[in-house]
């Protein structure tokens, strides 16, 4: 068991120059970003539950939710079933190593999204139909997670069978990327569209 753990550590320090990293755009944002109306927010499902934190991960899914609402753009959905596109995030640990449990049901999800005043929402998902793409293995295993000291924010097109598969349009990962009340991780990624919205509109 030991060994198996220094390993993972090795394993974390190898990574660490790209967990410490902040990721940014890459080129100009793809026309259907822009073009798009509908988006789900769902926690990677490679990420597990943290012990010392187990809702680390759905407080950051409802507070970007709460901040995309806040936006407006974009109309937020509950499955990832007909949207246009696909928001997947992942609290960071702050650590190279964390203590982890596997929980396929971080995205079955029971109750609604609310508003950035949590004073509505809009409808609860559980169960067939709620699932997303590429579902962690059996929950409740305890395990050790290397890497992810950083929240990160990724953006995917919707649509196809294993729409996770592909690239991602866009991405974002800093310390407190994911963290209410500012969310800095929807900010940068609003500020990317409004740029590339400017620019196509003097190169229509």
């Amino acid at each position: 068991m030991l060994t198996r753990v220094s390993a993972m550590i090795a394993a974390g320090l190898l990574l660490a120059p790209f967990g410490l990293a902040k990721d940014k755009t890459k080129g100009t944002l793809p026309a259907y970003v822009l073009r798009a109306q509908t988006v789900v927010v769902m926690i990677d499902p490679e990420a597990g539950m943290s012990v010392q934190d187990p809702r680390a991960n759905e407080v950051a899914q409802h507070d970007v939710e709460a901040a995309l609402l806040k936006w407006g753009k974009y109309e937020t959905r509950l499955t990832t079933q007909g949207v246009d596109l696909i928001i997947v995030v992942r609290k960071g640990h702050g650590k190279m190593v964390d203590a982890t449990i596997s929980d396929p049901r971080q995205n079955n999800r029971i109750g609604g999204i609310s508003a950035p005043d949590n004073s509505a929402s809009i409808g609860a998902q559980h169960g067939p139909g709620a699932g997303t793409p590429g579902q962690a293995d059996a929950g409740g295993m305890p395990r050790m997670e290397v890497g992810g000291t950083d929240d990160s924010f990724l953006v995917f097109e919707g649509g196809g069978e294993n729409p996770l598969d592909g690239a991602p349009a866009w991405r974002y990962s800093s310390k407190d990327a994911l963290s209410s009340p500012g969310v800095p991780a929807v900010s940068e990624f609003k500020k990317a569209v409004e740029a590339a919205e400017k620019a196509a509109q003097k190169n229509p």
